[in-house]
């Protein structure tokens, strides 16, 4: 197996890239194409630190610039290291591929190299959502604001595969993000969306969800557009923030208090590891004809380590040739015949 890393790709390129490489590479064995520019990654590293490791550095020519013109600066600068290390999966060099750059340029060179698998209209960015018990599975949250209804049913059908492949759940129950749970609740996308995912035989469809019902693992996906989503997502996170900080600081006002966090420390070490985004590393553009996986620009090498743990674990389940298989099947005629 081998797999691509942008090295470009993080707010503090390429120190988190190279750090993960390096750990990755010895706790696995796997190749690692380590793809960036030679000045900035030699920069920081020498050819020396990849000495008996396996890993491959890749040249790329030119550097992307700043998030907010991402996308106009891949079209004008085409062998950036997105760019360079996705072809490399195109060309069967490489299992899958993992960036911590912008979204928005993944998707865009994400479609443009690899293409999308055939019947799938829009990728979905998915993650792995914490839940009072385990995780779901959560998608879509920020590759598509503006969706339409079949697009969701394609969503579900993707978000089935990927809980089947990764977290090894058999006949996954499907939510659809709703402000209500009744059938009529929503708006004309969700009611819409609904009808076509209660009409689906082969997939469960548990129903609309609340976040109430996410949390508490109600169902196994939950199938939103990437507008709703990404502030689903965003909004969680930041209330797990406000909570462990309002934890810690009233457990550190004074010596009683401070023996209580002392008490409490294994189930506050559990609230931490759950919430923490390092821990998921990067989401996957499911929907792409190859693997591609995408990770926050804040990541650190923890987080880039997490997510080359991710893109190895798709690339053995087989995920891509899963959805390749089962969009065809699953969007066809709705009898199941």
């Amino acid at each position: 197996m081998a797999l691509v890393l942008d090295a470009m790709g993080s707010d503090r390129h390429p120190i988190p890239e190279i750090e993960a490489a390096i750990q990755f590479a010895r706790e696995t064995s796997e190749k690692i194409y380590l793809v960036g520019h030679r000045d900035v990654v030699f920069s920081v590293a020498k050819e020396s630190d990849f000495a008996g490791l396996p890993i491959e550095f890749v040249h790329a020519d030119d550097i992307l610039d700043s998030d907010a013109k991402a996308v106009s600066s891949f079209k004008e600068k085409p062998n950036n290291s997105m760019a360079v290390g996705l072809r490399l999966v195109r060309e069967g060099k490489a299992d899958g591929f993992l960036t911590n750059g912008s979204t928005g340029a993944a998707l865009f060179a994400a479609l443009r190299i690899l293409g999308r698998v055939r019947n799938v209209s829009r990728p979905a960015l998915t993650t792995y959502f914490p839940t009072q018990s385990d995780y779901c599975v959560l998608l879509d949250i920020g590759a598509n604001s503006d969706c339409r209804p079949e697009f969701l049913h394609q969503f579900a059908v993707m978000g089935v595969v990927y809980a089947e492949k990764l977290l090894g759940i058999s006949r996954p129950k499907i939510g659809l993000l709703s402000n209500g749970e009744e059938e009529s609740k929503g708006n004309e996308l969700a009611r819409e969306t609904f009808k076509l995912l209660k009409a689906s035989p082969r997939l469960n469809f548990y129903g609309n969800v609340e976040p109430k019902e996410v949390f508490a693992r109600k169902v196994d996906v939950v199938v939103t557009d990437g507008f709703s989503g990404n502030i689903f997502m965003k909004t969680t996170e930041a209330t797990a923030k406000m909570i462990t900080d309002i934890l810690k600081s009233g457990f550190m006002a004074t010596p009683l208090t401070k023996i209580g966090a002392l008490l409490n420390k294994s189930t506050l070490a559990a609230l931490k590891t759950k919430v923490d985004p390092e821990k998921i590393g990067a989401a996957p553009l499911l929907g792409v004809d190859g693997l591609a996986f995408v990770g926050h620009g804040r990541s650190n090498a923890n987080a880039t380590l997490g997510g080359l743990r991710r893109v190895k674990e798709a690339a053995k389940s087989g995920l891509i040739d899963e959805i390749r298989r089962r969009i065809p099947i699953e969007l066809s005629n709705e009898s199941g015949e």
